[in-house]
């Protein structure tokens, strides 16, 4: 069912996962200990029902459909696992280098989005330095 989706729908899926996991990993602090599955999903419920354009578009029978719900659990896992894995850029490892450096901390982040949230706390502390 979900191969079956026009490919704007499928990117507008994929992207509100996305929006919706790095938001849900922002609100916990990225600390793995808080993760929950069932909240993120229940999160991310809630975003798309409010702000995603896809949901609008897709007919009523194919959203309560169990094979529809199998599908997006799997495009879930395969959204995630793709942004766990997802390497820091060098601009964002020197970013973040550079001030922790000034800033005398050592935040440790793994992946990209990861390094997007803690290169946006360490500017946020720079600013209450200032």
């Amino acid at each position: 069912m979900y191969k079956q989706l026009s490919s704007g729908v499928k990117i507008s899926i994929t992207r509100s996962i996305s929006t919706s996991f790095e938001s849900y990993l922002a609100s916990i602090g990225w600390n793995e200990d808080k993760f929950s599955m069932d909240e993120f999903v229940a999160n991310w419920q809630k975003y798309f029902t409010e702000n995603a354009a896809w949901y609008d578009k897709v007919p009523q029978d194919v959203l309560l459909s169990p094979e529809f719900h199998e599908e997006l659990a799997q495009r879930i896992d395969e959204v995630i696992a793709k942004i766990l894995s997802e390497k820091p850029t060098k601009k964002q490892i020197d970013s973040i280098e550079k001030m922790q450096k000034a800033l005398g901390t050592n935040f440790t982040y793994e992946c990209k989005a990861e390094a997007a949230y803690v290169e946006q706390q360490l500017k946020e502390q720079l600013k209450k330095e200032d």
